[in-house]
């Protein structure tokens, strides 16, 4: 294993029992999906792999998580706590996070006195809304206005785009604002649409305005067209 591994692996805290708790989070939505426990080669192999692997201490054994489901876990980064005693893994999940089928192990809410069961809170409206259409996009064109658009091909896609965005403005010209939110929504319902053809998300969209984030919009102009 190469050194940088080993540094890492080096300044974790752990346990009695050469373990740490190791929480996994959607990396997109950043819902909280479930918490598992590591040892040293947990870890190693989650970073070799890029891959949510945990140590089981039932079987007394490693877990690749998915590797009997299929809902394997792509990690995105990992990250240590301040006291180094508790790792975070910032995955990208397929399919269910929980054995019992539901997307997240946490969700039993505390009310009246007891925990009941009950659906998670999910991930941001953008992410789930992304999330609708790319299952849309194995739909029937007759009966799914997104899989119509989609297998449509783009051109058709960036019409509508268009069509939209001209909408938006005169909107924006109205005195009312309803006609604005309304337009707005859906300028950016067909952008999400035209992402989804590209095979891209949302996030990716966040992260380059994240990057940009106090970056003079002059400066940033010009850094595009000097590219």
């Amino acid at each position: 294993m190469d050194r940088q591994t080993e540094q890492l692996v080096a300044a974790v805290r752990w346990n009695e029992q050469g373990l740490v708790p190791a929480i996994a989070q959607d990396a997109r939505s950043g819902q909280v999906l479930m918490l598992a426990w590591m040892n040293a080669e947990a870890l190693r192999l989650s970073l070799a792999e890029g891959r949510g692997i945990y140590w089981s201490r039932s079987r007394q054994a490693l877990w690749r998580k998915g590797e009997s489901s299929g809902h394997v876990q792509h990690l995105q980064s990992a990250h240590l706590d301040c006291d180094g005693d508790t790792i975070l893994l910032r995955v990208l999940q397929e399919g269910a996070a929980c054995h019992t089928g539901a997307a997240t192990c946490f969700f039993r809410d505390a009310e009246d006195n007891a925990w009941q069961d009950n659906s998670p809170p999910g991930g941001s409206v953008l992410d789930e809304l992304q999330a609708t259409i790319h299952r849309r996009r194995q739909s029937d064109p007759a009966q799914s206005y997104v899989a119509k658009l989609l297998h449509g091909g783009r051109d058709r896609i960036l019409k509508k785009v268009g069509e939209e965005s001209a909408e938006f403005l005169l909107a924006c010209k109205n005195p009312e604002t309803q006609p604005v939110i309304a337009e707005a929504a859906d300028l950016l319902f067909h952008l999400l649409v035209a992402l989804e053809e590209r095979d891209l998300h949302i996030d990716e969209v966040l992260g380059e305005l994240q990057r940009r984030e106090g970056v003079s919009g002059l400066v940033e102009k010009a850094s595009r067209k000097s590219a």
